[in-house]
Formats: C-alpha cells, sequence, structure tokens
C-alpha cells in the first residue's frame, strides 16, 4: 500500500499558502472598496447640494480606492468576482454618472472608470432614481426646459439597457434594475407631464385674470 502521507502534506501546505495568500488580498481590497462606496454615496449627496467640485474631488477618491482594490486582487479571479468589489464598482459608475448628467458633462464610459461591464450598467441603472431626485428638486423651483433634457436622459438609458437580454449571473441581476428604472421613468413622465399642465393652467388663469382687470 502506498503512504500516501507525504503526498497529502505537500498538497496541503500548497493549499494553506494558497489561501493565506487569498485572504491577504481579500483583507485588503475589502476596505478598499468600503471606502470606494462611502466616496461615493457622499459625491452622490454633493451632485444634490449642486456642489460639483467636492462631487468630483470624492469621485477621484472612490476611482483610486477602485482601482487600487482591482489590482491587489490581480490573480484572484475568485475573489475579485466574489461580490463586493462589484458593489464598489457599480456605486462608483453611479455617482460618475449621476455627476456628469447633473453637471452638463460628458458621459463616462466603462473604460474610462476602468470598470466591469456589469457594475457600470447597474450603475447606469441606479443613476437614473438619482436623477428622478434631483429632476423633482429642480421641477419645484420651476427649470421645466432642464428637467426635460434629464427626462430624455432618463428615457435614453431605459432604451439602452432594457436590451441588454442575457442572464443575471452574467449582468450581475441588470433585469431587476431595468425593471426598477421601468418603473422610476414612469413615475417621473407623469410627474413632469402634471406639472406642466398644471403651469399652463396658472399661466392662462393669470392671462384671464388680467384681461378682465
Amino acid at each position: 500500500m502506498t503512504d500516501i502521507s507525504k503526498t497529502l502534506d505537500t498538497i496541503m501546505d500548497r493549499v494553506r499558502a494558497d489561501f493565506a495568500d487569498k485572504n491577504v488580498a481579500r483583507e485588503k481590497a475589502l476596505p478598499l472598496c468600503r471606502e470606494a462606496i462611502r466616496f461615493s454615496a457622499n459625491a452622490i449627496r454633493a451632485v444634490h447640494r449642486n456642489d460639483f467640485a467636492t462631487a468630483q474631488e470624492l469621485v477621484g477618491k472612490a476611482g483610486t480606492q477602485v482601482a487600487t482594490a482591482k489590482k491587489s486582487l490581480e490573480g484572484h479571479a475568485d475573489i475579485y468576482h466574489a461580490g463586493f468589489v462589484h458593489d464598489s464598482q457599480k456605486e462608483f459608475a453611479e455617482a460618475s454618472i449621476t455627476l456628469a448628467l447633473i453637471s452638463g458633462r460628458e458621459l463616462p464610459t466603462p473604460e474610462s472608470l476602468d470598470v466591469e461591464l456589469p457594475a457600470y450598467l447597474n450603475g447606469m441603472g441606479e443613476a437614473v432614481g438619482e436623477l428622478r431626485r434631483h429632476l423633482l428638486d429642480t421641477l419645484r423651483s420651476g427649470d421645466v426646459e432642464q428637467c426635460e433634457t434629464w427626462l430624455r436622459d432618463m428615457d435614453e438609458m431605459y432604451s439602452v439597457l432594457v436590451t441588454v437580454d442575457y442572464p443575471d449571473a452574467m449582468t450581475g441581476g441588470l433585469r431587476r434594475t431595468t425593471d426598477s428604472v421601468r418603473g422610476i421613468l414612469e413615475k417621473t413622465r407623469g410627474d413632469l407631464t402634471l406639472s406642466v399642465q398644471q403651469r399652463r393652467l396658472e399661466q392662462r388663469l393669470e392671462e384671464f385674470g388680467s384681461k378682465l382687470g
């Protein structure tokens, strides 16, 4: 009978070394991803305050953390695709797209952000919700024209997302995000249409009142 103990010892030495290496990489990447998510969330808050300079600074910090996390996981594809990297990239993409569209800048690409396609697409879907929030705030000030521009942007993004018909395992659950985008878009269109109609009615009443006066 063959003595397998030496073979097992060799195998387990390699297993322990591999797992130890992966654990070190994971422990390094995880806090970086958490920081990226925090920076992204704060960037979006700054965007809603129209503080675009601060938002850009925070987005830059989030991008640095995302890039560092990605580099630290080179050679560990299983850890890289475990989920937390996707979440950080998605939040970073969401913040970047939200900042670009609300501040009137060029839409960033997946390549310019250096994020995976599923994270970018899901981030785009999440950005639609942030656009709705900012649109409603702006609508109260009466800037209907700008609101209509953002609504068109939301519609364009939905039109693209709905064409991505692949399994959720490939897209990071994009179908659920796209379904949410459709509901947000319909509500926003209804809110904007109602507001425009009310403003037109108010203008006509004012014109009618001025004629009577």
